[in-house]
């Protein structure tokens, strides 16, 4: 990491120590581990081809982004957990020079490519790394989608509903991208550059975290943290608020 890296959030996550990007990237010091979710590359070529335009450099700006974390952090392992593309032909038409980025990253890389529902079948380890249906390296396990049902003394890095959250800022309430935890599960932001988000009071989300949890909002250069109360019993008012 050097002198210009913004400041990371620490975190224990089953006893694990790690570390919080404010890019929404997750470090896992002790085992040189970096983990993303949602890519969904190629987003805007898919939606071309339904008829709606949108900027064709989704692919370029999110991998540029990540460029610059595995500079930043040179982890050993780097883990895509899953939706890395956003559809079966996505790895297709990804535009050559991209898809040699890939692959050189899958070079410098122990690179492992979490299955997703969004992503093809069967993966395109073609352009490198490996494919699985989840990572698991004690005490922790890496999968796309969290599930129920935990096993104790495990924790849980997972990514699939791109969480997002809400801050008052200069008189308004903005929505961001978050972090979403409570110590035996972590839940990424989307990484993708046209992603959009669940916010993290909607029942989906706020049923991974019936104590409660801590929220880490994505801000420039920086993480915004609050608690995310517990969820209100059946029949209540309210699941969950945000600070």
């Amino acid at each position: 990491m050097n002198s210009a890296a913004p400041p990371l959030a620490p975190i224990r996550l089953a006893g694990a120590q790690l570390m919080l990007d404010p890019a929404g990237a997750v470090l896992w010091p002790e085992q040189g581990l970096l983990a993303i979710a949602d890519l969904h590359l190629e987003k805007a070529s898919a939606a071309a081809r339904r008829g709606s335009l949108l900027p064709p450099w989704d692919s370029m700006l999110t991998l540029d982004r990540l460029a610059l974390l595995l500079a930043r952090h040179r982890p050993r392992i780097v883990i895509a957990l899953g939706d890395s593309f956003h559809d079966a032909g996505a790895p297709a038409r990804l535009a050559p020079a991209q898809a040699a980025r890939i692959a050189a990253i899958a070079a410098a890389h122990r690179l492992i490519w979490i299955a997703g529902n969004h992503d093809p079948a069967p993966p395109p380890v073609a352009l490198g790394g490996e494919a699985m249906a989840e990572f698991a390296l004690a005490p922790l396990v890496f999968r796309h989608a969290p599930v129920a049902a935990r096993q104790a003394g495990t924790g849980e890095v997972a990514g699939h509903f791109h969480p997002k959250a809400r801050i008052a800022a200069r008189g308004a309430r903005i929505a961001r991208p978050c972090f979403v935890t409570d110590g035996a599960r972590l839940l990424l932001p989307a990484f993708g550059t046209y992603t959009g988000g669940l916010d993290a009071t909607d029942p989906a989300i706020a049923a991974l975290f019936p104590e409660g949890a801590q929220a880490f909002l994505l801000g420039e250069g920086r993480l915004f943290s609050f608690a995310l109360r517990r969820a209100a019993a059946p029949g209540g008012k309210d699941r969950r608020t945000g600070g």
